[in-house]
């Protein structure tokens, strides 16, 4: 039988010196149920950082509350090798926000493997931004479901008192990353979160953007400029819609192209019965088969929205998102690839400097 340990109702001293204590007692191929009021994938890696000893976990859901997972434990890790972190079973949401407590806390010389789903070079570019170029980031394997990069904190972090969610330099960027990169990230931030844009100058364009996704459900603010340099902070408020949902990246699904009538329904894909970290995959899959003017309906067992926001950072103007139904234990999607005519007044602003 699987250990089971209660992580909830202490101080967070005693809930990591508690499954620290667990881990180290345990041998090779062991099995742990942990179940936690917040994600533990920090200490996850820090304890294969500290003692040296690899871990394997998977979380039960990727949204619910409180966090259940189970964690096995694997060999000893050489000196030439790193931790590594799956986060293909945790939310888009999730993810960042893990993924960004990790790094903080690596010590010059530190670091992990990230195994995702899909290319998270947002990640690299958020990364720079935060913490200064003390990134090294080197792509172990590509595709298939499966990308692992190697991440190492080569230096000390810039420090900064700024109370911001997430910060981009933008001129780090390609031009054509970019707004899909902000809108992907600004989606997954809650509510009163902010998050900062440094650029050569106001990003206009941008602000437009925003105003046509997310209406009045933000702020934004110049609080610096100069010549080469501007500094925007972008603040979530509180949504006008008639949405529950504290994430107002909801008006953004909500106002996606729908083309239901012209659409030819190929299937119905049922991913409930899946593991999380296989959904994405097979979505994805179905999603790169369909011709133009086809789409197929997805059916999950949880709101896809951050599916949506992927989606949107990283396919075309084709792409299409309609709900048909979202009850609890059962979301319909349509899921499509739409005839798109070319905007050629949009492509020029597309290739302005932001």
């Amino acid at each position: 039988m699987p250990t089971e340990i209660q992580l909830r109702d202490q101080s967070e001293g005693k809930r990591r010196e508690q499954l620290f204590d667990v881990l180290s007692g345990a041998e090779v191929g062991d099995t742990i149920e942990v179940v936690a009021d917040r994600d533990i994938d920090p200490w996850l890696v820090r304890y294969q950082l500290e003692q040296g000893r690899s871990l394997e976990w998977v979380y039960a859901h990727p949204d619910a509350e409180p966090r259940e997972l189970q964690v096995t434990v694997g060999e000893p890790i050489g000196d030439e090798s790193l931790p590594s972190i799956d986060v293909r079973d945790l939310k888009p949401q999730r993810r960042h926000e893990v993924l960004l407590e990790i790094f903080d806390g690596l010590a010059a010389g530190d670091g992990f493997v990230l195994v995702n789903d899909h290319d998270p070079k947002p990640l690299y570019h958020e990364l720079k931004s935060m913490h200064g170029d003390v990134i090294e980031w080197d792509y172990a394997s590509q595709g298939g479901g499966e990308w692992r990069v190697e991440i190492v904190k080569t230096g000390a972090s810039e420090t900064t008192d700024e109370d911001i969610v997430t910060r981009y330099d933008v001129r780090e960027i390609p031009k054509q990353e970019r707004h899909p990169t902000i809108h992907h990230r600004y989606g997954m931030i809650p509510e009163g979160g902010t998050m900062e844009l440094i650029a050569p100058h106001e990003p206009r364009p941008l602000q437009r953007e925003f105003k046509q996704q997310y209406g009045d459900a933000f702020a934004w603010e110049v609080v610096e400029s100069e010549p080469g340099r501007c500094r925007v902070q972008i603040t979530k408020t509180e949504s006008t819609g008639e949405s529950d949902e504290s994430d107002t990246a909801a008006d953004a699904v909500s106002a996606a192209p729908s083309d239901d009538e012209s659409l030819n329904i190929t299937e119905e894909l049922d991913v409930r019965d899946l593991p999380p970290a296989q959904r994405h995959e097979q979505i994805f899959e179905a999603y790169a088969e369909l011709d133009t003017g086809s789409g197929f309906v997805l059916v999950n067992d949880h709101d896809p929205k951050p599916l949506y926001h992927q989606f949107e950072a990283e396919a075309g103007p084709e792409f299409r998102w309609t709900y048909r139904q979202q009850d609890p234990g059962e979301f319909r999607v349509l899921i499509g690839k739409a005839e798109t005519t070319v905007d050629e007044s949009a492509d020029e602003e597309t290739e302005a400097p932001f």
